[in-house]
């Protein structure tokens, strides 16, 4: 069973059938036991750090996916669920991630060219920045996911999985050990994006 995090913020619909279309056995959940009964979690999110992170702490699920997490359960966050498995963020203010991933959510107005339109909307091709990563193994580099973010993950080389080009290099994805994130969106990227969550599923 995959379990889907319910904290109040996050595209729960698309996941879900997405999943459901795939074949996975996937529950949307906001109650912490039937987390840790799963075979893996998602932990998505679409919205503001700071709100997401007040939600998710409220009803104790920041716990539960940290222990899920440390014990060894395949767990993917989706854009600001993503965002959420780093150390901080500076949205808006400094605030607390789950510190799963080494590293910091910062803006990409500033990084990226002023030209361009922030937030980044649209379809952007993957760069695989890590070998073999198992969640990948279905798609090849240069496939084009959807992505819908102001800000990005600034992380070492060894955790950053796949890049996209938005005027500069921006974390696509990242990695750390069972714990996967996707700045991009998965349930709306098409095959290709069925296809990483079919990966993701198939983790044990």
């Amino acid at each position: 069973m995959v379990a889907i995090v319910d904290y109040g913020v996050g595209n729960l619909f698309s996941l879900k059938c997405s999943l459901d279309y795939i074949g996975a056995n996937a529950v949307v959940t906001s109650d912490a036991a039937v987390l840790d009964a799963a075979d893996a979690v998602i932990l998505p999110g679409v919205g503001a750090f700071r709100d997401a992170a007040e939600k998710l702490q409220a009803g104790g699920l920041d716990r539960a996916v940290i222990r899920n997490a440390a014990g060894g359960k395949p767990l993917l966050g989706i854009c600001l669920g993503m965002q959420m498995l780093f150390d901080k963020s500076y949205e808006y203010g400094e605030y607390a991630g789950l510190g799963l991933i080494p590293g910091e959510i910062v803006p990409l107005r500033g990084y990226v060219p002023d030209n361009l339109k922030i937030p980044q909307i649209g379809w952007n091709a993957l760069r695989f920045t890590s070998a073999d990563c198992p969640l990948f193994r279905y798609i090849k580099d240069g496939d084009c996911v959807y992505f819908v973010h102001s800000y990005y993950a600034n992380c070492e080389d060894a955790y950053r999985i796949a890049e996209t080009e938005y005027g500069a290099p921006v974390t696509a994805a990242a990695a750390r050990g069972n714990v996967f994130g996707c700045q991009f969106h998965p349930e709306k990227s098409g095959e290709v994006g069925l296809n990483i969550l079919r990966a993701f599923c198939e983790m044990r």
